[in-house]
């Protein structure tokens, strides 16, 4: 009989505690604005970089230089090949901008921010195509730099709806 009240009393503190850990996750809406806007702004910023980049990869490109690391001449397949990887990362910064787009709109026109969970989940499916580019490809320490403060923003919002975060 002492055994079945010490259990139940355990159980009983257990979901005392679950119950504390839950009400401290709760939000406030200005709150998540603010982590809102923080993946915004780092989007922007990271968009800036990436279009910079480009912009100074084309400027090299017309200069004719036209040698690879090797001293060779690089050939086309090489420079689409770089095209490519660009236009990737282009393509997923791009992506993760409307999605961020998309739940601002969404997340001011709502009352309760847990309405916006699933524009959040689109977020998160866009980071996750910046995070497979950034693999895939050679960017630098400047894009991880740029993508590391980018997705820690974006794992502080999807805590804020208890989703999981993304990984490094």
């Amino acid at each position: 009989m002492k055994a079945r009240s010490i259990v139940g009393g355990t159980i009983l503190v257990c979901l005392a505690v679950s119950g504390l850990a839950t009400a401290q996750g709760v939000f406030t809406k200005p709150q998540v604005a603010d982590r809102i806007r923080k993946v915004e702004d780092g989007v922007d910023e990271f968009r800036k970089w990436s279009e910079k980049r480009v912009e100074e990869g084309r400027s090299k490109e017309g200069q004719g230089s036209g040698r690879s690391r090797k001293g060779g001449t690089a050939t086309e397949s090489q420079k689409e090949t770089a095209r490519e990887k660009g236009d990737e990362l282009d393509d997923a910064l791009s992506d993760l901008n409307g999605s961020t787009n998309r739940l601002r709109r969404k997340f001011d026109a709502t009352d309760r921010y847990l309405e916006t969970k699933e524009q959040v989940e689109n977020v998160l499916d866009d980071a996750r195509k910046i995070n497979q580019a950034l693999t895939r490809g050679k960017y630098g320490s400047q894009a991880e730099r740029y993508w590391s403060v980018l997705r820690a923003n974006i794992n502080d919002l999807a805590r804020c709806y208890d989703l999981k975060p993304l990984g490094a």
